[in-house]
């Protein structure tokens, strides 16, 4: 199907993307994930080939191009390479925000240019080990110390964790309960008290480095409050929806990498004396998914022109990224079916898209949470009132 979201310039940039991933990225794939971490060395050359802070105002160094289908542009790339692990996305459409939102002058002028140089590789800390989706479950504290907040807890899962230079850690800064009192402090690599774990060993994602991270007495200056006190909460409900959006641009990209690779190989494998694809079943798989595919790709290119207009909400959010990373794990597991026996072995694509894609459908809120959002809003006595949380 002919889109229609792009123009000359976006696909220009795309040009460019595909040859900073050619020449940056697939040559180390395999190296990054036997260490588990991507070298510095390539966020560094993400910076000087201007992938990164694409909606951070020149002035920082950024690309002053707030228009969000260039981050849609990088995002697809970047699934397609199978380069989930360089978290370039997580950087510019989850954390970016944050700090061109939020921050205050001197913030921005203290930490845009190392963000957009790759010089300040960034995280954003809100998981702990009691508190998944329920973010009003989190226990990491921070008491006000008068010049200062002290900072203790412990978060998990954190991507980007053994790298990031600053990491936006949500904590809890009245004993209130519940979604109240809640506030993002900005920790930085080299603060006192701020330990990180392991680098978690996953099924997927190798190359992406997930770590624990620890906060123990850690002197946050208040400085380096992100935002207004006590509102951390619906600071992250604001921006929520483009970090879900991000994910489904990448999960319906991948869906359609790694259908394009099937389709190619059951015309070249042969079974019985014909290529897989003489088989009706065969060709009735990859009906199914082109199809399916297709349906869903008209829905996120729908979504990206409504969020790059100012037009998205949490529902539709929701919408799209429960159904593209639902979509993105049933293809690739159909897909890997159908290569057989060689679909299972790590050095074929098609077995690293179904372990790389399985988390599609758990981080940035799971299914579930998901289809909690979307069932409240349309139950809710008064429309667009679902909250996050059960």
């Amino acid at each position: 199907m002919k889109r229609h979201l792009f123009d000359d310039d976006h696909e220009a940039f795309r040009d460019v993307v595909r040859t900073f991933i050619a020449k940056e990225v697939a040559p180390h794939l395999q190296r990054w994930e036997r260490e588990g971490i991507v070298a510095r060395e390539a966020w560094l050359a993400a910076g000087r080939q201007g992938l990164l802070g694409l909606a951070v105002p020149e002035e920082y160094g950024g690309g002053g191009a707030p228009d969000y289908r260039y981050s849609a542009v990088l995002g697809e790339e970047f699934a397609r390479a199978g380069a989930r692990g360089f978290a370039v996305t997580l950087h510019n459409d989850i954390i970016g925000p944050y700090l061109t939102s939020l921050a205050t002058d001197e913030q921005k002028a203290r930490w845009l240019p190392g963000f957009c140089s790759g010089e300040l590789i960034t995280a954003v800390a809100m998981t702990e080990p009691g508190a998944g989706s329920d973010l009003q479950g989190i226990r990491t504290t921070a008491t006000d110390e008068g010049d200062h907040w002290l900072l203790n807890g412990a978060k998990t899962f954190i991507s980007n964790g053994i790298l990031a230079d600053l990491v936006v850690v949500v904590a809890r800064t009245t004993p209130e309960g519940g979604s109240k009192g809640l506030s993002l402090l900005v920790v930085e690599r080299g603060m006192p008290g701020f330990e990180r774990g392991r680098n978690l060993d996953k099924i997927g994602q190798k190359a992406q480095d997930t770590a624990e991270l620890s906060f123990t007495g850690v002197r946050v200056p208040k400085d380096n409050l992100l935002g207004e006190e006590h509102r951390g909460f619906a600071h992250l409900m604001a921006h929520l929806p483009q970090e879900r959006l991000s994910i489904a641009v990448g999960a319906i990209a991948a869906a359609e990498h790694v259908l394009d690779l099937t389709t190619r190989y059951v015309k070249e494998r042969e079974a019985f004396g014909r290529p897989l694809s003489g088989h009706q079943h065969i060709r009735f798989e990859i009906a199914e998914m082109a199809t399916e595919c297709a349906v869903t790709r008209t829905f996120v290119d729908r979504c990206v022109a409504d969020h790059a207009a100012g037009g998205i909400d949490a529902v539709q959010a929701a919408m799209a990224k429960w159904w593209a990373t639902e979509l993105q794990k049933r293809v690739a597991d159909r897909c890997l079916q159908l290569h057989g026996g060689y679909g299972y072995m790590t050095e074929y694509p098609v077995a690293r898209a179904f372990t790389d894609g399985r988390v599609q459908t758990i981080y940035g809120g799971t299914t579930e949470i998901m289809k909690e959002i979307i069932g409240r809003s349309l139950l809710a006595d008064r429309p667009g009132s679902a909250q996050e949380t059960p």
